[in-house]
């Protein structure tokens, strides 16, 4: 595998759990499916390789230790879905609908890092190319973790790789107009000015708050970031598809304050549900 050491272990998931609907889920732009039913997954120096063996029963390769360290939080395995869609689908009709369609989605906790500067790049455009641009960015800038049968696997470049690449450099990843943005978040995390890690310890509010203070950072990046970097699952981000259902299913009222703090995971189940079905 390269220079990590990753070890084979066989692990139990009790709960909702579809790496396909995960990967399609549009919150996350690195994991893939690989040949032979192997999904791999990437965040910060950690590498996952993952596939499913019968219901709910899966083979892992990870770092000795790290699955229980690391991935369960990050797949939010502490938190049962299949409890909560039970306890919410008689609301309604097009929720249940949602909810069993996307039943596997999970809410992942991501790299705050990774998220701020994905969600930066993803304004205006479609899930395929900020993957490209994720993907090369990692490719040109970050660390080698190891290499597989598709070739050499990238950390997610870190601030100070980013300010070293300069201008020139990540437009040639697609980032577009908004490379000043991504290099301005860059410049900020290397000097100190922001401490993604620090801001963890924030209310929602106070959090939300200081991202929106960020260059090129509106209420959906924002959102997204608390979201699915800081696993804030009240949060909910509007793009073009909520907006579309909020009007087309629940005449132009806002459904997502009645699920608390859970509305950001039904968020998703609808996101899923309109973006595939329409």
């Amino acid at each position: 595998m390269g220079a990590m050491e990753l070890e084979e272990n066989t692990v139990q998931i009790r709960d909702d759990f579809d790496p396909d609907k995960i990967l399609e889920s549009g919150q996350c732009f690195r994991p893939r499916k690989q040949a032979e039913g192997w999904y791999r997954f990437v965040s910060g120096r950690q590498l996952l390789y993952l596939r499913p063996l019968r219901s709910g029963t899966y083979t892992v390769r990870c770092e000795p230790g790290a699955w229980e360290t690391f991935w369960h939080g990050y797949f939010d395995l502490g938190r049962s879905y299949a409890a909560m869609r039970g306890k919410l689908d008689s609301r309604d009709d097009f929720l249940q609908r949602a909810m069993e369609y996307g039943r596997g989605i999970r809410v992942l906790r991501q790299d705050e890092w990774e998220m701020l500067v994905s969600f930066i790049i993803s304004q205006r455009k479609s899930i395929p190319a900020i993957r490209r641009a994720v993907e090369l960015l990692s490719e040109r800038f970050g660390e080698r973790l190891g290499s597989d049968s598709e070739g050499p696997v990238y950390a997610f470049p870190t601030a100070e790789a980013l300010c070293c690449a300069g201008e020139q450099a990540l437009q040639e990843c697609g980032l577009g107009y908004r490379t000043r943005y991504v290099l301005h978040a860059a410049q900020q995390a290397a000097e100190g000015t922001l401490d993604l890690k620090k801001l963890a310890s924030l209310p929602d509010e106070a959090l939300f708050a200081r991202l929106m203070e960020l260059d090129g950072v509106g209420k959906k990046v924002a959102n997204c970031v608390c979201l699915f970097g800081y696993g804030r699952v009240g949060r909910v981000p509007v793009d073009v598809w909520i907006e579309r259902l909020i009007r087309d299913e629940f005449a132009g009222q806002d459904p997502f304050p009645q699920f608390g703090l859970e509305a950001g995971i039904v968020q998703q189940y609808l996101f899923f549900y309109k973006r595939s079905v329409g």
